[in-house]
């Protein structure tokens, strides 16, 4: 039987990756490039003020010239040097705390279709959890249940 007492806490990822908002979209490429992750909290003084996903940061490139030139490339990687953060972050972000639960987590993911949230403790980044660390817990659980 599935433990209804397991916190946000329990099954959140750490340690996060993050961008402050004055960090240019090249630095956000490369983590996305480097890194198997899909969401980028954006940090200002310890307290989240954004979020990027790598939906965003592909709705980003789409605009860009579709042709793969050499001129084409330096120009868009020009401007990918030129945006900040800030200027193309989601800036509405929900926050959990570690001890909030796994169906209020839940809730907020299918209530509101994000996929990540970042896990805040008094303010400050402690986490993220995302909806791949909800399946892997329910998985988990499910292994275990029919071992």
């Amino acid at each position: 039987m599935k433990d209804k007492t397991t916190t946000v806490g329990q099954i959140m990822s750490t340690p996060v990756i993050t961008v402050s908002p004055d960090d240019t979209m090249s630095k956000v490429q490369d983590i996305f490039r480097m890194n198997n992750i899909h969401h980028i909290p954006v940090v200002d003084k310890g307290k989240v003020v954004g979020i990027i996903s790598k939906s965003d940061y592909y709705r980003l490139l789409h605009g860009f010239t579709l042709f793969k030139t050499e001129k084409s490339n330096e120009y868009n990687d020009a401007i990918m040097r030129s945006l900040l953060v800030g200027e193309v972050m989601t800036k509405q972000v929900a926050t959990l705390n570690p001890e909030d639960s796994l169906e209020m987590a839940a809730g907020f993911f299918r209530e509101n279709l994000f996929h990540a949230l970042p896990v805040v403790d008094k303010g400050t980044l402690i986490g993220i959890v995302t909806t791949f660390d909800l399946i892997t817990y329910a998985f988990s659980e499910y292994t275990v249940l029919n071992s």
